[in-house]
């Protein structure tokens, strides 16, 4: 895609959908990149929507929380299409038929039949390729993960000292002695890439572009602070002595403490923010528009010490996010971003998001409140602007509806009916569908659920809990032809693709 056209992709009328790859269907524990999601994107296609937005797509922790990654840059493994290896002969139909409920061994399978395949010459240059390509996080990556399984899934920062701290003869003869286990790590990563992209491609062909999103903080247990402690704020021990989170907002009376490392922004200045260029290179490649997760924290990052078990007593603290944006734009100029603005947003940070010209979030059930200048109001959201009736931390819009309280019930009432000609009978949540459709955001994206007028039993992620979350998984025999015809009638009507 030319930079010219990539930057456009948010300067005309779009609609999307919400639906992070877990969600796919699948005979599997988890949905993948096989063929639920190309039927996906030619549902996107044929209801006339034109972005398909998702959650990170990097390899979690045990928790499943893409937010929480063991890689900044690695793909989740689970993804990976177990079909489509047995389309290319590295997995037989006698490796698919039992009930699958860990495809690492299956991808260590077929890794041993590519290696073993005389006729796959390109497909060898390919992998070594692409190993070559992505060796300035892969290598590191791939023998983090061997080690992290050598001693029983521990982080790093509780390994014996010399492989905490890098000792260069530890670690090169552990590369020696792993080198099998670090091969399928880096083959399993070759295939995430090349499946996905293949996907990219295709949907790229029903013109439906793909929707990205990034934690702006890495994991503490990460493959990325493991490799370059220096680009974070710990100790001489290499411990945290303030982790990162939110105050007390919307979602939680004692705010959220997410528990990642801090940036050392000193270090990163000082070789031009190559670690955030390199990393938004990566997601560009992946992606045609890329969201910047807590966007406000590149102007002020909420800091809490690490001894407290809550988020309460932490303080703002400046971040360089107008040296990093512009290095950021310098490097990539094509790159397409959207900054969630969401929490306690500050003039300063308004300044900052409109500087870079960077469209904003708009959250319709927060519009509700009472307030006349809320600026979610449907009439406030400006077009540049990316316009949602709820987000993944939210509850469905069914949901939220069935539990706001008769003063919100009441507004949303009156406000249906002061837009509407007629007496309007209420119907959740198409009604909250069509305003987002209908508002002047020039991109409107509607979560799975809410199409699928679901409750808040099939929420994606509570904040401020951390079990329960990111398993929800539709079928398509929840979709009915009336709400697909529905939903395409009410693009077609805002006038988006």
């Amino acid at each position: 895609m030319t930079q010219k056209s990539k930057i456009s992709l948010l300067n005309q009328r779009r609609a999307g959908i919400l639906l992070h790859i877990s969600s796919l269907p699948s005979a599997s524990y988890v949905g993948d990149l096989g063929s639920e999601a190309y039927h996906f994107v030619d549902f996107l296609h044929d209801i006339g929507a034109s972005v398909w937005q998702t959650l990170p797509i990097n390899m979690p922790h045990a928790d499943n929380s893409p937010y929480q990654c063991l890689s900044a840059y690695a793909g989740n493994p689970d993804f990976i299409s177990l079909e489509i290896l047995q389309n290319k002969r590295l997995l037989t139909k006698t490796d698919l038929a039992a009930p699958i409920t860990n495809k690492l061994y299956l991808i260590e399978k077929a890794y041993q039949a590519f290696c073993k395949k005389t006729n796959n010459e390109k497909q060898q240059q390919d992998f070594a390729d692409f190993c070559t390509k992505q060796a300035h996080w892969l290598n590191d990556f791939a023998l983090f993960l061997a080690l992290r399984s050598k001693f029983n899934q521990a982080g790093w920062h509780s390994w014996p000292e010399a492989y905490k701290n890098r000792d260069i003869k530890t670690l090169k003869k552990a590369r020696k002695e792993l080198a099998q286990q670090i091969s399928v790590i880096q083959f399993a990563q070759f295939v995430f890439f090349t499946q996905w992209l293949r996907l990219k491609a295709y949907a790229a062909a029903k013109k439906v572009y793909l929707f990205g999103d990034i934690p702006i903080f890495v994991a503490y247990d990460s493959a990325d602070v493991w490799a370059q402690p220096h680009l974070f704020k710990l100790d001489d021990n290499k411990n945290m002595a303030v982790v990162a989170g939110v105050p007390p907002d919307y979602f939680s009376e004692t705010g959220q403490r997410w528990g990642n490392p801090h940036y050392n922004w000193d270090a990163m200045a000082s070789d031009g923010y190559a670690w955030w260029i390199s990393r938004m290179a990566t997601q560009s490649e992946l992606f045609d528009i890329v969201r910047i997760d807590h966007f406000r924290g590149l102007e002020a990052a909420w800091e809490i010490p690490a001894t407290e078990h809550t988020a309460i007593n932490g303080e703002w603290v400046l971040a360089p996010g107008d040296a990093l944006l512009a290095a950021i734009k310098d490097a990539l100029p094509s790159i397409c971003l959207v900054a969630e603005d969401l929490g306690i947003i500050t003039d300063e940070v308004n300044a900052l998001r409109n500087k870079y010209q960077l469209p904003g979030m708009k959250i319709l059930q927060f519009a509700f409140s009472g307030e006349e200048d809320n600026p979610y109001l449907p009439h406030h959201i400006e077009d540049n602007s990316v316009a949602y009736t709820g987000t993944h931390d939210n509850d469905t819009t069914l949901g939220w509806y069935h539990a706001a309280d008769e003063s919100q019930r009441k507004h949303v009432h009156d406000y249906l009916q002061s837009s509407h000609s007629e007496q309007h009978e209420l119907n959740m949540p198409k009604d909250l569908i069509d305003m987002a459709l209908k508002s002047n955001a020039l991109l409107a994206i509607i979560p799975m659920q809410d199409i699928l007028a679901l409750d808040s039993s099939h929420r994606m992620n509570t904040p401020g809990t951390s079990t329960g979350n990111w398993h929800w998984r539709f079928e398509w025999q929840q979709l009915s032809s009336a709400q697909q015809e529905s939903i395409a009638v009410a693009i077609l009507a805002s006038r988006r693709s």
